[in-house]
């Protein structure tokens, strides 16, 4: 089963980068990593030995980290509304 379909990801792309084109801004590669990660959260829940799965997800959400780093220090007022409207931050 495919992670994220084509049209999935011209959503995400739409949503954060501003068009369906804009696929390496940093906005929307952090949404298209969420997405990812909430994905493999959801499988490691019922497949809770599969490890290969566990360590891409840890790399996953250091590669959001440092991307979301970036983005803070570029730019804290857009760094806010991202995290609020992924809803990363409680």
């Amino acid at each position: 089963m495919a992670v994220l379909t084509s049209e999935d990801k011209k959503k995400i792309f739409l949503e954060y980068g501003g068009s369906e084109s804009n696929t390496g801004s940093m906005e929307a590669q952090v949404a298209q990593i969420t997405h990812r990660i909430n994905h493999m959260s959801e499988h490691l829940k019922s497949n809770k030995k599969d490890h290969g799965t566990r360590m891409s997800l840890m790399r996953l959400v250091g590669r959001r980290r440092r991307y979301l780093r970036y983005i803070a220090k570029k730019d804290i007022n857009n760094y806010r509304s991202l995290v609020e409207r992924l809803g990363l931050r409680k």
